[in-house]
C-alpha cells in the first residue's frame, strides 16, 4: 500500500496543476499510435483483470483457513487451502512477470514509434528551424516527453484497469463479509487521499524549481564544457565568478532536495499512520462482532487483508485523472513538433536531376528569410510568442548562369548575400520569387535524393561529427573502399597526418572535429567532397582556414576535383578565384559587377577596390603595428 501511495504522490507531482479538458483530437491521434499494438493491449487488459481476481482471492482463502482452525475442522481442508494459496501466489508472480513484459513491450514500442516519428519529422525540417530552436529543448521532446507519453500505456492503462477491477471485487467481498466495518473503513479514505493532494501540490512546486535550476545548470555546463565554450571562458571568462554562480545554484538544488525528502517522509508517515488506524478499526470492531458471534473470526482476518488492498486502488484511481492529464500533456508536446509543417517539402512527383553535366541557373531570384512562426515553435525557442514579422528581402533579382564545367565565383562585402545564394542552390531555403535551376530543372521539382547525389558543399566552419575519420568521410559515400579513403586523403594533403594518428582512419576527431586544427578540419571536409564525386560543387570559403602552403596544396586538389564540374565558389581571398570563368561581385543583395578577373580589374570598380585592399595595402611589413594594420585592412575587405 505504501508503494502504491508513493506512486500516487509521484503522479500528482508531475501533472499539470490546472484543470485541462480532454482533447478529443489528441485522443484520436493517440489511438493511431496505439493501433499497431492493439493485440498486446488487449492481452494486457485481460491479464490485469486476472491479476486483480487473484489479489482478492488470497485474503478470502486466508479467512477460510482461520475459520477451519477455530472450528477444529478437517486438517486436509487446511492443507488444501494452503496449497491453493501457494498456487495463487505462484500464479500472481507469473502474471506479474508476464504483465511487466507486456507493459514494457508496449511502452518501449510506443517510445520507438514516437521517437522515430519525431526524429524523421525533424530531419525534414529546413535549416531555418535549427538556427532558431534550442537543441536541448528539442532533445527533451525526444526523451522526457516521449517517456511521459509512454507512461500512459505502461502505467496508467494497467493502473486504471487493474485497480478498478480490484476495487470493485474488494468492496463486493468486504460488503458481503461486514457492510458496517466496510463503511466505517471508507470514512477514513479522505484522511488518506487529502495528504496526497496537498503534499503533491507542494512537492510539484519544489520539483519544478529544481527542474528549472537543473536545466539552467545543464545548459551552462553544456556551453562551458564544449571545446569552443571552454576556450572562450579561458580567454575571456571569469573562473571565480563562474564557480560562485554555479555553486549558488547547486546549493539551491541541495536545499530543495532536503525539503523534498522531508515532505516525502512526512507524507509516508501520515499514510502509514492512517493505514494503522484503519487496521485497528477492523480488528477492534471485527473482534467485537466476532466475540458476540455475529462475525466469523476468519472474516475479521479477511477484512483486514482486504483493507490493505482497498486503499491502494482507491488512491490510484483518485489520481487517475491526474495521470491521464499528465500523459496527455506529454502527447500534446510531442504532437506539437509533429504538427509543425516543414517549410520545404518534396513534391510527390519530384524528378531526378537530368544525367550528364549540369548547369546552374539563378533566374531573377528574390528572397527574404522566413518569419519565426513559419519555421519554429515558441516552446522550442523558450519565448512567450514567436515573431510573426517576415525578414527583409536580402536578394533582389539575382540572375546568372554557370554552364557545365564552369566556375562562378562570388565575392563582396560580408552580409552582401553570398552565402544566402549558396544556400538556395541545394534548397536549404526556397526562393520567394524567381527560380533556381540545376540541369535546366527548378530545384523545387527535384527529388532530395538526386539533389544530394548531384550537389556537394563545403562550408566555412568545416563541421565534423564526434566520430572517427573513417565515419566522417563515409558520410559522403557509404560504399567507399579503404583505398578510396586514402586516395581522397592524399589529394586533400591529409594522408601523412592521418597515418600518423594513433588509430589511423579509426581515430576519433572529437566534438566538431576540435582535435584537429582549423586547417585540418577544413581539408577533411574537402576530402569528403572529393569522395562524393558530385557534378555540382559549392565552396563557401573552403580555404579560409588554410595557411599559404596548405592552401596551395588544397587548391591543386580542388582544381583536380572540379575538373569538368560546375562550381559556385564564395571566396574571401581573391587570389583563389583569379582563374574563375565568371566573377560576380555581390553588394546589398544585388550583382554589382560581373566578368573575369582581368575584365573587372580593368573596369576599376568595386572588385578592383577589393583587390587593392587585399594586395596593395598588405605588402610585407616588419613590425607588429603594421601587421595589426594589415589585419584591420583585411577585416575591412570582408566587412
Amino acid at each position: 500500500m505504501e508503494s502504491t501511495a508513493w506512486m500516487q504522490l509521484h503522479s500528482v507531482m508531475n501533472a499539470q496543476q490546472e484543470r485541462r479538458p480532454f482533447d478529443r483530437a489528441t485522443l484520436r491521434r493517440i489511438a493511431t499510435f496505439a493501433r499497431p499494438h492493439r493485440r498486446r493491449i488487449g492481452q494486457f487488459v485481460v491479464l490485469s483483470v486476472a491479476t486483480a481476481l487473484l489479489a482478492v482471492a488470497t485474503p478470502v482463502l486466508a479467512g477460510r483457513v482461520v475459520d477451519v482452525i477455530v472450528s477444529h475442522g478437517d486438517q486436509g481442508t487446511v492443507v488444501r487451502l494452503a496449497v491453493l494459496i501457494a498456487l495463487i501466489a505462484l500464479a500472481e508472480a507469473a502474471f506479474g512477470i508476464l504483465g511487466r513484459w507486456l507493459s514494457s513491450t508496449l511502452g518501449e514500442g510506443l517510445i520507438l514509434d514516437l521517437r522515430t516519428a519525431v526524429f524523421d519529422h525533424v530531419q525534414r525540417m529546413p535549416v531555418a528551424f535549427f538556427t532558431r530552436t534550442r537543441t536541448g529543448a528539442l532533445v527533451s521532446r525526444l526523451n522526457n516527453d516521449v517517456i511521459g507519453a509512454q507512461r500512459a500505456f505502461s502505467n496508467t492503462l494497467s493502473g486504471v484497469v487493474g485497480n478498478l477491477v480490484t476495487l470493485l471485487l474488494t468492496l463486493a467481498v468486504m460488503l458481503t463479509l461486514s457492510w458496517q466495518i466496510t463503511l466505517l473503513a471508507l470514512v477514513l479514505l479522505p484522511v488518506f487521499v487529502i495528504p496526497a493532494r496537498r503534499t503533491g501540490s507542494r512537492m510539484a512546486k519544489l520539483q519544478r524549481e529544481a527542474a528549472n535550476l537543473n536545466a539552467s545548470m545543464g545548459t551552462r555546463m553544456t556551453e562551458r564544457f564544449s571545446a569552443p565554450g571552454a576556450t572562450l571562458v579561458k580567454l575571456f571568462g571569469r573562473p571565480e565568478e563562474e564557480s560562485v554562480e554555479f555553486a549558488a545554484r547547486a546549493r539551491r538544488v541541495r536545499d530543495i532536495g532536503v525539503r523534498t525528502a522531508m515532505a516525502q517522509s512526512a507524507f509516508i508517515t501520515a499514510l502509514t499512520l492512517v493505514s494503522a488506524l484503519a487496521l485497528a478499526l477492523v480488528y477492534g470492531l471485527g473482534g467485537w462482532f466476532a466475540l458476540r458471534g455475529t462475525l466469523q473470526p476468519g472474516a475479521v482476518v479477511s477484512l483486514a487483508l482486504l483493507l490493505t488492498r482497498l486503499y491502494a486502488p482507491l488512491t490510484s484511481l483518485a489520481g487517475a485523472r491526474v495521470e491521464v492529464m499528465s500523459a496527455l500533456v506529454s502527447f500534446e508536446r510531442v504532437f506539437e513538433v509533429l504538427d509543425l509543417k516543414p517549410l520545404i517539402e518534396e513534391k510527390p512527383d519530384a524528378r531526378a536531376v537530368p544525367e550528364g553535366p549540369a548547369a546552374v541557373e539563378f533566374d531573377n531570384v528574390r528572397f527574404g528569410y522566413p518569419s519565426a512562426d513559419k519555421v519554429s515553435l515558441a516552446s522550442l525557442e523558450e519565448v512567450a510568442a514567436l515573431d510573426t514579422r517576415s525578414g527583409a528581402e536580402v536578394l533582389h533579382g539575382i540572375s546568372f548562369r554557370a554552364e557545365p564545367g564552369q566556375t562562378v565565383a562570388l565575392v563582396g562585402s560580408s552580409g552582401a548575400g553570398k552565402s544566402t545564394i549558396a544556400q538556395l542552390l541545394p534548397r536549404l531555403y526556397d526562393t520567394d520569387e524567381g527560380a533556381v535551376r540545376i540541369g535546366g530543372v527548378d530545384v523545387r521539382d527535384l527529388s532530395a535524393e538526386s539533389m544530394r547525389a548531384t550537389l556537394g558543399m563545403v562550408t566555412q566552419d568545416g563541421h565534423l561529427f564526434h566520430d572517427s575519420v573513417r565515419e566522417n568521410l563515409l558520410l559522403a559515400r557509404p560504399g567507399a573502399t579503404e583505398d578510396d579513403l586514402w586516395d581522397v586523403l592524399h589529394r586533400a594533403r591529409l594522408e601523412d597526418l592521418v597515418r600518423s594518428l594513433p588509430d589511423g582512419l579509426d581515430t576519433v576527431v572529437g566534438e566538431r572535429g576540435y582535435r584537429l586544427s582549423g586547417g585540418e578540419r577544413q581539408r577533411m571536409t574537402i576530402a569528403r567532397l572529393l569522395l562524393a564525386r558530385q557534378r555540382v560543387v559549392i565552396l563557401d570559403e573552403a580555404t579560409a582556414h588554410l595557411d599559404n602552403t596548405s592552401e596551395a596544396a588544397v587548391q591543386e586538389a580542388l582544381a583536380e576535383a572540379l575538373e569538368g564540374r560546375t562550381a559556385v565558389v564564395i571566396a574571401h581571398r581573391l587570389s583563389t578565384i583569379r582563374a574563375a570563368d565568371v566573377i560576380l561581385v555581390i553588394e546589398a543583395g544585388r550583382i554589382a559587377e560581373r566578368g573575369t578577373h582581368d575584365e573587372l580589374l580593368a573596369a576599376d570598380g568595386r572588385y578592383a577596390e577589393l583587390h587593392r585592399t587585399q594586395f596593395e595595402k598588405h605588402a610585407p611589413r616588419t613590425n607588429m603595428t603594421d601587421i595589426a594594420g594589415a589585419g584591420a585592412g583585411e577585416a575591412v575587405a570582408v566587412a
